[in-house]
């Protein structure tokens, strides 16, 4: 598709999105009216119109969605703004990938030049049937951008969950509701162990007790149970009283529900103005009061939690020199340094959630969970450095007994038919495609090494695909004339390089595939 000149798009199925403008615009029409009708609260059909109207706005938008590009640059369209980019202002054109409900959606990414990306309303591709269109309507893009001007790279960057280009808004803003709600659990520890310290001292009322100071003392009232209930999944019990008195029903938990019946004679203490205990003669039902250390655990653990959001938003930051479309490193390393973490953490907030280091043994019990954790994250930190592909040419070696390696061709080749392969044997014969670990050669498939020249190693890409491990890194081979490409392990890919570049000796060319 060189020679395209302009091309212009406009949403596939129009006539479907004005059928649902249509039925938005007369809910919408059908809640004013009810609203103006009846000026009283709203009720089942004002809901339905809203209902209604908000599909049908958002069809609205894709309906009016169009997307055109000439010699002069891309031009977009939608229900509320109009946009011109210039091509010297398009660094590149590629892909980003969303994840739906069984489904990958894939739009079309402007990279601009001052490091900004804008997403183009179309084409926009739902599902495997209309993927050759979107892939057709990309590559006429990507052509009148060579045409007219400079792109940035050959290939097309596919942007993923996992690529570099992928901001991490996402991550900082989930790690920001974690550490909220962790400063919000802190602060409630001192108010719980001073309701806990308060409901332990409280001492009866007596005759004399001023009645505003009645609620810090505990008031005993007789009941009779009515009828108990257990509930039902996930639901507490209730405890129904005769003639509502003291209280129409009180909300206990299933197990204190179950052992009163109808006809009980009960004792209620109350505190602070709530039921606090139900007292008959064969149970006592207490209510659960929030410890302490219930609150400091549920802080600690929402600052660990807010640290795997972290960690990935601090790998996008390692990796902003990289380009758009290159894999990240995973954050499971650091995720395991949280976790050692917690190992350590939990324990000490929940023994010691006000004062953790009034003592020497908290004290010593900080300082060598810290100092753990230190050497984690530390770890963690190398694990997740970003390893640039190095020079194989000195890797080449004599295997003589077979070695399996993971690794795996990602194109579909005549020795790597539909993908199967995920091992590569070398010694013991000539270098093959296993669909196992071994051990034998059973099913392997032999290289062609002779036709097999390596042009690059790189890093992975988007457009590798998610079953690539993200520390696996590429290489690019010619095929006699065919691009294919190998993934594994930068270690282990080293070797299979240094194995295919070696020369072949008679016995291992002329030795038949088993």
């Amino acid at each position: 598709m060189t020679d395209v000149r302009e091309m212009s798009r406009g949403p596939v199925r129009n006539r479907a999105l004005w059928f649902f403008v249509v039925l938005g615009a007369a809910g919408a029409l059908l809640a004013v009216v009810r609203t103006a009708c009846r000026g009283g609260p709203v009720d089942g059909w004002v809901f339905a119109g809203a209902l209604l109207a908000l599909p049908g706005l958002v069809c609205l938008h894709a309906a009016t969605a169009e997307i055109g590009a000439d010699a002069h640059g891309l031009r977009t369209r939608t229900l509320l703004r109009r946009r011109c980019l210039p091509w010297r202002d398009v660094a590149d054109l590629g892909v980003d990938v969303r994840y739906g409900r069984n489904q990958e959606i894939h739009r079309v990414v402007v990279m601009l030049r001052d490091g900004r990306r804008r997403r183009l309303p179309l084409p926009v591709s739902g599902s495997s049937d209309d993927r050759p269109a979107f892939d057709a309507d990309l590559d006429a893009l990507r052509a009148l951008h060579r045409r007219h001007g400079v792109p940035r790279s050959s290939h097309i960057p596919v942007i993923s969950y996992r690529s570099a280009g992928r901001g991490p808004a996402v991550s900082l803003c989930l790690c920001a509701l974690l550490v909220a709600g962790a400063g919000l659990a802190a602060w409630f520890v001192p108010v719980a162990e001073e309701e806990r310290a308060a409901w332990a001292s409280a001492v009866p009322c007596t005759a004399g007790t001023p009645a505003a100071e009645r609620g810090e003392c505990l008031t005993t009232l007789p009941a009779v149970i009515a009828r108990a209930e257990d509930g039902r999944g996930k639901r507490g019990g209730q405890l129904h009283f005769t003639d509502g008195r003291p209280v129409d029903r009180l909300a206990v938990s299933k197990e204190g529900a179950r052992g009163f019946g109808t006809g009980d004679h009960v004792e209620l203490t109350v505190w602070r103005g709530q039921v606090r205990e139900v007292a008959g003669e064969h149970h006592v039902w207490r209510e659960h009061f929030a410890g302490p250390g219930e609150l400091a655990v549920v802080a600690a653990g929402c600052l660990l939690c807010a640290g795997y959001p972290g960690a990935r938003a601090l790998l996008h930051r390692r990796g902003r020199r990289l380009p758009d479309d290159e894999v990240l490193p995973s954050a499971l390393p650091f995720a395991g340094a949280l976790a050692g973490t917690a190992l350590w953490l939990l324990p000490l907030c929940h023994l010691h959630p006000v004062a953790p280091f009034a003592s020497p043994a908290t004290r010593t019990w900080a300082g060598c969970g810290s100092a753990v954790t230190l050497a984690l994250f530390t770890w963690a930190w190398y694990a997740t450095r970003v390893r640039t592909p190095q020079d194989t040419a000195d890797v080449r070696q004599e295997v003589r007994e077979e070695e399996f390696l993971a690794a795996r061709f990602l194109d579909h080749t005549g020795y790597n038919p539909n993908g199967f392969g995920t091992h590569i044997v070398l010694g013991g014969g000539p270098p093959a495609v296993t669909p196992h670990p071994g051990p034998g050669r059973f099913a392997a498939r032999r290289i062609p090494v002779e036709r097999l020249t390596v042009t690059a190693v790189r890093r992975a890409r988007g457009s590798d695909g998610d079953s690539v491990p993200r520390s696996w890194h590429i290489a690019e081979i010619d095929d006699a004339g065919e691009p294919v490409r190998l993934a594994a392990a930068p270690a282990d890919l080293a070797r299979v390089i240094g194995e295919l570049g070696r020369p072949r000796t008679a016995p291992d060319a002329g030795r038949p595939r088993r």
